[in-house]
């Protein structure tokens, strides 16, 4: 339970702000508890004097819920700091009923086939907005006619978001990212066993460097390899569908999860093995004789206490570096802050390793508390590998973005919001070389492609600077119609392969 330090409170309220059940108010400047506290422990995080403890004390009715590592006790009637979950009389209850189906989610237009007639790479473009595009085309498919609208669309507003898999730290988040030095995008917040840039942009390609960004963004979609420059960071050798290569050295692989995912993952073969285990990573370390999972085996906390600033039961926030696992940490040795000689025994063996696998070491607790490095023997590397052989090979991805307005919308209709309704509903289906696109909500028509399921060599630029890309709107004639769609300069797809231009 929550235990708050009355005589070291000093009323600022961020623990009333931060509260996710609302269970703290102030009363004469102090900090109160109300019966609604889970134990998440958000408001000892955020307190500046430390006056808000825990305990492993279980208040009467609490029951701890086991769905994340938070694992917080909740009162009877109340529900947990996530909200999903109620205590009712002593039972957790979901609080929303097992959802059978998606209704907003599937084809609401089936007629309409994913794949456009042709594709607008090699269609070229019309210029200005007022031309209808250069190549409209119909043909019958299931007894339905379909038209498919095609243009080669210069984009102001467009970039591509990269995807590296790689757990070696490149720079901060924000960082400027440079090509040649033209600063052409910025390193973006983190997904999930990737660094993420974000390159292009309507402002960077107006600027500057406009022309550079584009030659990037363009470069990158048609598969090429580009050199780049983090600021005050690692230089990346990166290419779509290649390993990346960061500061010289080719990253192998992808992380299984985070250090306190892998710990959960494996804690059965690494408890046979060792007695104690940290995973590094600069996320999340995990430590396994505290984690659930290493309880869930039958392990005790072992008294080891590893170089990181305790998250929740078995889980420490990393500090990001160049060393294992995208931390400081450059040593086994580094990985263990203190142990605690009351619960530790000399003899005592831990494994450090990363997520990846790719670094291991083995260390023994020596008499007096001290550390030292031992070989590792062939029964705990062979865990390692394990571990390493559940990890992805690294790889660069892509995913090009863009916004389609002016004459990608006038050569299609001569009412364009009509063709930007229509694509939200569904009637209409974009794709881009022929892939299939993720539309953003809301207003315009914004959308993001996998680059490597476009055209091959598909995408170009100008130097207004845009970046060009290959642009295809297909529907039925009806909702051509309905749109207000060039139809007097629809020709059949059989035309054009008569033509020769097929």
């Amino acid at each position: 339970m929550i235990v708050i330090q009355e005589s070291l409170c000093k009323g600022c309220g961020l623990c009333v702000k931060n509260c996710p059940t609302g269970a703290i108010g102030l009363q004469d400047k102090i900090a109160r508890l109300g019966s609604a506290c889970s134990s998440c422990g958000v408001c000892m995080r955020v307190c500046p004097v430390n006056a808000i403890l825990r305990d492993e004390v279980l208040s009467d009715g609490a029951v701890v819920c086991r769905a994340c590592p938070v694992q917080c006790a909740i009162q009877a009637g109340f529900e947990g700091a996530c909200r999903r979950y109620t205590n009712n009389s002593g039972t957790l209850v979901r609080n929303r009923a097992l959802v059978k189906a998606n209704d907003q989610a599937g084809s609401l237009y089936p007629e309409v086939p994913d794949r456009p007639l042709i594709t607008a790479v090699g269609a070229g473009t019309e210029y200005p907005c007022c031309k209808p595009a250069p190549h409209i085309v119909a043909a019958n498919v299931q007894d339905i006619e379909v038209v498919t609208v095609v243009t080669e669309a210069p984009l102001s507003y467009s970039g591509i978001k990269v995807k590296i898999d790689a757990n070696a730290h490149i720079g901060a988040e924000g960082a400027k990212v440079l090509r040649d030095g033209a600063v052409i995008g910025m390193v973006d917040t983190e997904e999930y066993g990737a660094k993420m840039l974000s390159i292009g942009g309507a402002t960077i390609l107006s600027g500057k460097q406009g022309f550079m960004a584009a030659r990037t963004i363009v470069g990158l979609a048609n598969g090429e390899k580009v050199i780049l420059q983090v600021e005050k960071g690692s230089k990346l050798e990166i290419a779509v569908g290649q390993p990346p290569v960061i500061d010289g050295v080719t990253e192998k692989k992808m992380r299984v999860g985070c250090g306190s995912a892998t710990v959960g993952m494996f804690a059965t073969q690494l408890s046979k093995v060792v007695d104690e285990a940290i995973v590094l990573d600069h996320h999340v370390i995990g430590l396994l004789s505290e984690h659930r999972a290493g309880e869930e085996v039958g392990m005790n906390y072992s008294g080891v206490i590893p170089n990181g600033r305790k998250s929740t039961r078995g889980r420490y926030f990393g500090e990001q570096g160049h060393g294992w696992g995208g931390t400081s940490i450059t040593t086994p040795l580094e990985a263990v802050k203190s142990v605690d000689m009351t619960l530790v025994k000399p003899g005592m063996k831990i494994l450090v390793t990363e997520t990846t696998g790719q670094k291991a070491g083995l260390i023994e607790v020596q008499s007096g508390g001290t550390l030292a490095e031992i070989a590792i023997t062939a029964e705990i590397q062979a865990v390692v590998d394990l571990i390493a052989d559940n990890c992805e090979d690294a790889r660069v991805s892509a995913i090009y973005v863009g916004g389609t307005g002016g004459s990608a919308r006038a050569g299609v209709t001569t009412y364009p919001i009509k063709l930007s309704q229509a694509v939200h509903a569904g009637e209409v289906k974009l794709t881009i070389g022929g892939a299939p696109t993720y539309v953003l909500p809301g207003g315009g028509i914004n959308f993001m492609v996998d680059v490597e399921k476009v055209v091959p060599k598909a995408f170009s630029w100008v130097a207004t600077p845009a970046t060009v890309a290959p642009v295809e709107y297909t529907m039925t004639r009806n909702t051509f119609e309905k749109i207000g769609g060039h139809t007097q300069h629809i020709k059949a797809v059989t035309d054009l392969k008569q033509a020769g231009q097929l």
